[in-house]
Order: C-alpha cells, then structure tokens, then sequence
C-alpha cells in the first residue's frame, strides 16, 4: 500500500514479536501513520511526531522521545516567563501604590498650605512660590503615579497573552505509607507448575522483600500470567495491604469500581480523586463518566489502593490503553512508592525506569523456565 495507518500496533505482543513489527515497518516504502504509547517503536521508525494536546496539536521533527524533551523545554521557558512576568506585575502593583500615596500627601500638604494664610511681611513673595512648589509636585507624583499604572496594565496584558499548560503536582505517597514489617511479602520455594498438555513452568526459589521492585518479563505463552496466579495464591500479607491491577477490566467491573468510588464519604472520595489527578487525569470527567476509558480505570483503582497504604502493587501490562502523558505520571508516581512492585509488562523502557530485580521467562525444552537476574 501506499500508506500504513496503524493503532497501537504493539499491544498485547511480546519484545519478539515487537522487533519483527520495527524490523518489518522499516522496510515500508510508502507513508506509515502510528498512533502508540510505545516510546520504543516510535523512536525506531519515526521521522516526526504529532503531539496532540487540544485544543493544539504540535509536529515536531524526530522520535517521540526528543519530541518529549522539546515540550519539556518549552514548558519550562513558558513557566520561567509566567513567572518572571508576575514578578514584574507586583514589582510595579507596589510602585503604583507607593507613588499614589506620595501623590495623596503632597495634595494634602497643598490643600493645607492653600488655607494657611501667608506672612504679613511676606514681601518676597515665599510663601507663594513655597505654595506653587508644593503643587507642582503634586501633579508630577500624580503623573508618576499614572504611568506605573499603565505599565503594570500592559505587563498584565502581556502575562494574560502566555499560556502556561496545566501540570500534575506529585507527591502521593504519605508518611504514614510504610513498608511492610515482615521479613518477606511471599517466598515460593523451588517448584514448577503445570501449564497445559506435558508443559510445567519451573523456577529457582523467588522470595520478594517488602522493598523489592521485581519485573516479570518473557514471551507470551510461557507462563508470566501462570506465575503471577501462583504468587497472589501465597502472599504473606492481608487482602487489603493489596493492589493488584489486573491487564484485564471488564465494563461490567467498571462500572463496578466507579459506583463504589461514588459511594465513598466525601473526604475519602477527595483523597482518592488527588491521587487520579497526580496520575494525570481530571478527576471531574471521571467522577460524571458512565464508562471511563481501560487506562482511566486502572488509575482509579490504582488510587483506591494507594489510598489504603499498600504494602504490595501488583500491576499486570500497565501502559496498555494509558496515553505518554499518563505512563510518565505512572512512572513519577510508581518510581517514589516505599513498598514492593511486582510488574507484568512488555515496556521495557517502563520497566528498567522502575524495576531492579528481573524474572525472566524462557523456553527450555518443552518447558518454561524462570531466570532470576538483577536490572
């Protein structure tokens, strides 16, 4: 064809079968159209990206990647202008209003000479000309005084003209999120399980710390959904010290989440709503939403269980259906979290920004095995 439009191509597909797409869409003479999160496949094939932040959209030249680094610049030069022009709003407010007071006591000081009446002898004439002085410098400080207001009303006119793009505050862990106490959140000793037909996934002894940020990696079909059944089924912590984010949610679970979420005391629905808002969401759109989007949903239910001091977050291909934006908020928000990560996921980029330790599925034989290695 002439042109290749394709739709978040690498959903749901392993880092294998990711390199044969980049390899194949590099050979593609026509146009190729990509809409992704995948920072990897758009650094490899892109030769511009569109950034769509309505109601703008911007094209810049390269990978996503640099893209990313030029709005980063750009938003900060905006920010540093915004703030360099506040300065110079209050900086001239407070000039104003020093000249207005000057201007104020001289015309006092002018009405009080103008009922004082002069020396008999005042021969000179020094009283009169005291007299003019002191009206003359009323006039100059009300003019000053004019003038500083017509410069702070056209710095206001300027500030008004920069656009300074919304950004997310941080900050959702509290102090009172600590780790677990215990010795171990789960300890596996070595075994294998059965995953259809003569196949077994095997492992090594896998103990998890309550620090530990362990990344599930492998191709699919070897067993990374198996593993992570058989982890959940032996944690060592309550149910509620839990937030496990399945790849998964059903509509029907949804709408589950979002009537329980509804249904939560204001100051708790508060809570949970900052915490949407840190992961980079409007809080308002999901609140009035019937049926929010795969990736709005997880957030929700992510913040539920940040809410309630998670000792464990469990987190099963976390970037599919979330947009850039939203994955660098996950990472921020994931990156600062004092208890233990276990993530499920083809995003490598995601993965070595937040993991240390790497379970590694690979085929042997027949089998599965896992391979346990340090990032």
């Amino acid at each position: 064809p002439n042109v290749l439009a394709l739709d978040e191509p690498t959903n749901h597909i392993d880092d294998a079968a990711r390199q044969l797409l980049i390899g194949a869409l590099r050979h593609f003479r026509g146009v190729g159209l990509l809409v992704s999160h995948d920072r990897e496949l758009l650094d490899a094939l892109c030769d511009q990206c569109l950034f769509l932040d309505p109601p703008e959209a911007t094209m810049r030249p390269g990978g996503v990647s640099h893209g990313l680094e030029q709005n980063a610049i750009e938003h900060d030069t905006v920010r540093r202008e915004d703030d360099d022009a506040k300065r110079t709003i209050h900086r001239l407010q407070r000039e104003t209003q020093r000249r207005r007071e000057a201007a104020a006591q001289f015309a006092a000081k002018n009405q009080a000479s103008k009922h004082k009446k002069p020396p008999a002898k005042d021969h000179d004439g020094s009283a009169k000309r005291n007299l003019a002085k002191l009206t003359g410098k009323d006039a100059f400080a009300g003019k000053l005084a004019g003038r500083m207001d017509n410069r702070a009303r056209r710095a206001k006119e300027t500030r008004a003209s920069i656009t300074v793009k919304k950004t997310y505050e941080m900050g959702i862990w509290l102090e009172s999120n600590a780790c677990s106490q215990r010795a171990h959140l789960f300890r596996l000793p070595a075994g294998d399980i059965p995953l259809g037909g003569d196949r077994r996934l095997r492992f090594p002894d896998l103990t998890m710390r309550p620090t530990d940020r362990v990344a599930i990696t492998g191709p699919n079909g070897l067993g990374k959904s198996t593993l992570l059944r058989h982890i959940l089924a032996n944690l060592e912590l309550p149910p509620d010290r839990l937030v496990h984010v399945p790849q998964e949610i059903s509509a029907e679970e949804s709408r589950r989440i979002l009537a329980e979420v509804a249904a939560l005391p204001k100051e708790r629905l508060g809570q949970i709503m900052t915490i949407v808002s840190r992961l980079g969401s409007r809080p308002q759109r999901l609140i009035e939403s019937n049926e929010p989007s795969p990736g709005e949903i997880r957030k929700i239910l992510l913040a539920m269980g940040i809410a309630g001091r998670p000792h464990l977050i469990v987190m099963d291909e976390p970037t599919n259906h979330m947009d850039l934006p939203s994955i660098g908020c996950l990472e921020e928000a994931l990156g600062e979290c004092p208890c233990g990560l276990l993530l499920v996921s083809h995003d490598r980029r995601f993965l070595q920004a937040l993991a240390t330790i790497n379970w590694d599925l690979v085929a042997h034989d027949d089998d599965s095995v896992v391979e346990v290695s340090l990032w």
